[in-house]
C-alpha cells in the first residue's frame, strides 16, 4: 500500500473517541488485522512496566496461538529493546522459549506513545507486534507508518488530559482564591475600605486582606502582598502567606515581630528564588487617626492629606520576605484626618506601559487621587483602574497583577 496512503487510512482508523490508550491502540490493532490490504494475521499490544523493567502483553488479537495472559517480556532479557528507542520498529529472530513454542520465530515490533527514563536508556510506552507471512522491509515501514499514527494520537490524548486537567486545576485556584480574599467593600468605625485584585493570567500573585484583631474588634489589619512571579505557583505562594497572616493576627502580634517571623516563614519555606513583598498596616478606634505600619518591600501606598492637599510615601520600613533571614522591619505610624486617603498598591499598577513602554507611574496616580479626593474608595479605584487601562497598551509584555486598596476616613 502507498505509504502516503497507509497514513490517510490508518489515521482515519485512529480519529475516534476513546476513553483510554488501550481501548484506543486495542480498536486500531482489531481493524488491521481484519483487513486484508494489510496482510496481517495477528497483533499484539505491550505495555511498559518501569517497576519490573518488563513489558506485559496488554492484549492480543487475531488466528495466533495465544500467549498467556500479562506475560512478561524483561528488558534485560532483550538487549534488540535498546535498538527500538533509536530506530522504532525492528524486525528479529524470537529468542523467547514460550514463544517459540507458540510458532513465534521471527517477530516485528515498532515503538509507540512517548519515552520512558529506565536506568538512563529511554524506551517506549508501548510495543506493538504483528505476525504477518511476510516479514520484509514493506512490514517494517507498514508498522513505522502505524506506530507513527498512533504515537501522534497517544500525545493528543495526553496533551488534551493535560489541558482539562490544567483548566479544572486553574478553575479550582480561582474559585479557592476567591474563597479566601476578602469583600471588596469594608466599613470600619470611622473608615471605608474598597480593595480588588485583577490577575494578569487566570489567578493572581497578588492579594489583599482585612483582618478583625482581637475580640473587642478595635483595629483592623490591612495587608496587601505580591508574590514574585504569575500564575498558579504565584498564586499558591500567595494564598500561603496570606494563611499565614490571618493565622499571626489571631494571637494579636505586634507588627515588627510578625514581620520578622514572616520572614523567617517565607526564607525557609519558599525556594531560594522566591520572594514576597508585603505592605502591612492596622486602624483602630483611635480618635487621632493612628495608622501603624510596616512595608517589606512592597511599592510605597501613597498618602493623600485633604487639608494640606499633599502626597506622602509610605517607604519600605525592611527588606522583601525571603531572600535574607533575620532582618529586621521597623513600624512606621501616620495619622488619618477626616478626607484623607491612602491608596496601597502593587507594582502592576504604576508599571503597567504604553506603546512606547513609558510606564503609568506614581506621578499619573496622584493626579487620579487628587482628582478623585472626594469620591468613595470604591469610586477611587475603579477611576484607578479605568485610567490605567486608558494608558496601557493591551498587547503590553509589562501586564502584571494589579492590586488596590483605598482606605479613607469620613468622619
Amino acid at each position: 500500500m502507498d505509504q502516503k496512503k497507509l497514513f490517510k487510512t490508518i489515521d482515519t482508523i485512529a480519529s475516534g473517541n476513546f476513553n483510554e490508550d488501550a481501548e484506543l491502540l486495542k480498536y486500531v490493532i482489531d481493524q488491521i488485522v481484519s483487513k486484508e490490504q494489510f496482510n496481517v494475521s495477528g497483533g499484539r499490544v505491550w505495555k511498559l512496566e518501569p517497576s519490573i523493567q518488563a513489558y506485559r502483553l496488554l492484549f492480543q488479537t487475531g488466528k495466533v496461538q495465544k500467549i498467556p495472559k500479562d506475560y512478561k517480556l524483561f528488558i534485560k532479557d532483550y538487549v534488540i529493546f535498546d535498538k527500538i528507542s533509536s530506530v522504532r520498529t525492528i524486525l528479529a529472530d524470537e529468542t523467547d522459549a514460550t514463544l517459540i513454542a507458540k510458532g513465534i520465530f521471527k517477530y516485528s515490533a515498532s515503538g509507540v506513545g512517548k519515552k520512558i527514563n529506565i536506568n538512563g536508556k529511554k524506551y517506549y510506552e508501548y510495543l506493538i507486534a504483528i505476525n504477518s507471512d511476510q516479514i520484509g522491509d514493506d512490514l517494517r515501514y507498514t508498522l513505522n507508518v502505524i506506530a507513527t499514527v498512533l504515537t501522534s494520537k497517544l500525545r493528543e490524548r495526553y496533551l488534551t488530559l493535560s489541558r482539562n486537567n490544567l483548566i479544572e486545576n486553574i478553575d479550582k485556584a480561582k474559585e479557592l482564591q476567591r474563597s479566601i480574599l476578602p469583600e471588596h467593600e469594608y466599613k470600619f468605625h470611622f473608615y471605608d475600605i474598597f480593595g480588588v485584585t485583577i490577575p494578569a493570567e487566570n489567578v493572581a500573585g497578588d492579594f489583599y486582606d482585612y483582618l478583625k484583631i482581637g475580640d473587642d474588634e478595635e483595629r483592623l489589619g490591612i495587608v496587601v502582598g505580591d508574590a514574585a512571579s504569575k500564575g498558579l505557583a504565584a498564586a499558591a505562594e500567595a494564598m500561603y502567606i496570606s494563611g499565614a497572616i490571618r493565622m499571626a493576627s489571631n494571637f494579636q502580634i505586634k507588627i515588627s515581630p510578625m514581620m520578622f517571623r514572616l520572614n523567617q516563614l517565607v526564607n525557609k519555606i519558599f525556594s531560594d528564588d522566591k520572594f514576597v513583598s508585603l505592605f502591612y498596616g492596622e486602624i483602630s478606634t483611635d480618635k487621632k487617626g493612628l495608622f501603624l505600619y510596616a512595608n517589606a518591600g512592597q511599592n510605597p501606598p501613597i498618602f493623600y492629606s485633604k487639608k494640606n492637599n499633599s502626597f506622602t510615601y509610605l517607604h519600605p520600613t525592611g527588606p522583601l520576605l525571603g531572600p535574607a533571614p533575620n532582618s529586621k522591619y521597623e513600624t512606621d505610624s501616620i495619622n488619618f484626618h477626616k478626607g484623607d486617603i491612602l491608596v496601597i498598591y502593587s507594582d502592576g499598577v504604576v508599571e503597567s506601559a504604553n506603546d512606547k513602554y513609558e510606564f503609568y507611574d506614581e506621578k499619573r496616580l496622584e493626579k487620579i487621587i487628587k482628582k478623585t479626593a472626594n469620591f468613595t474608595p470604591k469610586e477611587i479605584v475603579y477611576s484607578i483602574l479605568d485610567d490605567v487601562t486608558k494608558f496601557t497598551t493591551s498587547d503590553s509584555k509589562y501586564q502584571d497583577d494589579k492590586t488596590l486598596v483605598v482606605i479613607k476616613r469620613n468622619d
